[in-house]
């Protein structure tokens, strides 16, 4: 497992990833505020509701959420977050979570973020891991199709906008076994 924090370099400048705790609720909270909707509707909460964000971090101190912050400039621009149910039927399975600011998008740290998740996801033991987005978002998708993710379910008119307009979700999966059988180390090895 990666030690955090961690700088990395960008053209735009440098980005520190670290994982989060409840020492980043203001920070975190002002991040998911400034998020369009339609960037978090594959969440299955509002992350810009307090009470949300709070619960997180309760899940984050229980141990079934580990999440990375990506911070520019002392601001939140990016979250990672790799969730589980550890008393599940699916123990064995990780949904890695991402979402980027809008005005670092195109910059890499989003990609690079993605990376540092499913690295992160890969350390943790999981033998499967999911990503799910609105099918509009074709940059994520192919993100997590270049470290090894194919399209399993296509959920048409699964979430409703604030205007009440429905939008159809893509999930993606991958086994474990398949992209370590890929890289020696088992690492993605996409930002090292």
């Amino acid at each position: 497992m990666r030690s955090y924090p961690r700088r990395v370099n960008f053209e735009s400048g440098d980005v520190e990833f670290r994982l989060m705790g409840a020492a980043d609720e203001a920070a975190t909270l002002k991040f998911a505020k400034a998020l369009a909707v339609h960037d978090m509707l594959f969440l299955p909460r509002n992350i810009s509701e307090q009470k949300v964000l709070l619960a997180w971090i309760k899940e984050i101190e229980r141990g079934s959420i580990v999440s990375l912050l990506a911070v520019k400039d002392d601001a939140v621009v990016g979250c990672g977050a790799i969730v589980r149910d550890p008393m599940s039927w699916s123990a064995h399975v990780g949904e890695i979570r991402t979402v980027i600011a809008s005005h670092v998008r195109g910059t890499g740290i989003g990609r690079a973020l993605s990376n540092e998740a499913f690295d992160l996801a890969l350390s943790m033991g999981l033998e499967r891991l999911t990503v799910q987005m609105t099918s509009d978002q074709t940059r994520a998708i192919a993100i997590f199709e270049a470290l090894g993710f194919r399209v399993e379910a296509l959920l048409r008119d699964q979430v409703k906008d604030l205007q009440g307009k429905t939008h159809d979700i893509v999930v993606l999966g991958v086994n474990v076994s398949e992209v370590q059988k890929l890289e020696p180390n088992g690492s993605s090895s996409a930002i090292d």
